[in-house]
């Protein structure tokens, strides 16, 4: 008995399906023949006003329909953009964020930290209630004294809700150039001198007249990363990079990982814009292989902002550029020892001073030196 009624339950569901499918064909044929009708009238309309008169009218027709199209992409274009990147994000998220996840590649790696630093944007913030100066300090990656001095601030200042404060995109202080300053004069003012100045030369938002000699413009602003107000001591206990002295090259004969190239003072750290770090001696001295392989570039070979430099392969997947050297006194193809003097800091290139600018590579990778030297 029951399996009689599962039959018919069986037979009445596929009796339902097939009418609706019935049903659905007839309206779906029904609708389709009505709306082509109705294009087929209004083309025929369109094309006997395109024929009239030998095509008079074909040229107004052509005007207002590029007029049309364009408007459509202006007016569509962005939401289907938006729409575009949202499902992007979407899509990456997760999976960036799974054990097994492929690292992105090298130019989405670099937009992803440009857009950390807002693009160099000046930022406008909206104090809500709750918020302190340290709590927004904290949101946007600063230290409270960058806040502060930006906006005319002391430490006993109060803010309220509804206050706008501008963010920097990083650390540091923002200057408004006077007629007859430099770039070193600038520097100096907020306690950067002689290759510290650099900074604000590698800062990749600043703009000069001139790439070379780093000529300014009255009445423009150049953010001084690290920078400190004049007359105002941090009320951070963070250690800033300056005066920190690098170890002596140490010894020659170790292998297998890498040895300071130089000794000075760090002058400038690795960030998103700056991947390397620059050691300084107004002395200047002898630049040091960090460790033992091949020299694949040597000299000032081109036009570019490293002048003299030299690249040594180490063979284990690891390169070491060494640049604005002097002189490099090796060749190109010639095997180094860790610890063999491959040329003499100097200013050479888009420098600002006597340093040495060095990078660690690996996979066309830029790492942190200050991990790997020992």
């Amino acid at each position: 008995m029951q399996e009689k009624r599962r039959r018919f339950k069986e037979r009445v569901i596929v009796q339902d399906f097939l009418e609706y499918f019935s049903f659905l064909r007839t309206y779906i044929k029904l609708r389709g023949y009505g709306w082509f009708s109705r294009f087929e009238v209004g083309k025929d309309f369109i094309v006997d006003l395109l024929y009239k008169k030998r095509g008079r009218y074909a040229r107004p027709f052509l005007h207002f329909g590029t007029i049309g199209l364009v408007f459509l992409l202006i007016t569509l274009g962005p939401i289907i953009l938006n729409e575009v990147e949202e499902q992007q994000h979407v899509s990456i998220g997760p999976i960036l964020n799974t054990a097994t996840a492929y690292a992105p590649d090298f130019y989405t790696l670099q937009a992803e930290e440009v857009r950390q630093y807002r693009g160099g944007e000046i930022t406008n913030h909206i104090v809500t209630d709750g918020e302190t100066l340290s709590s927004i300090a904290q949101r946007y990656g600063l230290q409270v004294d960058t806040v502060l001095w930006e906006n005319n601030l002391t430490a006993k200042s109060k803010i309220k809700p509804g206050q706008e404060l501008k963010i920097l995109p990083l650390d540091g202080v923002r200057h408004k150039v006077s007629r007859g300053e430099t770039i070193f004069s600038i520097g100096k003012k907020y306690g950067l001198d002689g290759s510290q100045v650099q900074v604000i030369v590698d800062y990749p938002f600043n703009e000069f007249l001139n790439d070379e000699t780093f000529n300014v413009v009255a009445g423009q602003y150049l953010m001084i990363p690290d920078g400190v107000k004049p007359a105002a001591v941090r009320t951070t206990t963070t250690a800033t990079r300056f005066g920190v002295l690098t170890p002596d090259a140490g010894s020659v004969s170790a292998s297998g990982s890498f040895i300071w190239p130089a000794s000075g003072r760090i002058t400038q750290g690795y960030r998103f814009y700056h991947k390397a770090i620059d050691i300084a001696s107004k002395s200047g001295g002898p630049i040091l292989a960090a460790d033992s392989g091949v020299v694949t570039t040597s000299g000032w070979i081109d036009n570019s902002g490293y002048g003299n430099r030299v690249v040594i392969d180490h063979g284990n997947g690891f390169v070491t550029l060494y640049a604005h050297l002097s002189v490099a006194q090796v060749k190109t193809g010639q095997r180094v020892r860790r610890g063999d003097v491959i040329g003499q800091m100097g200013n050479s290139g888009r420098s600002t001073g006597t340093h040495l600018h060095f990078e660690i590579r690996q996979g066309g990778a830029l790492l942190n030196p200050s991990s790997y030297l020992k």
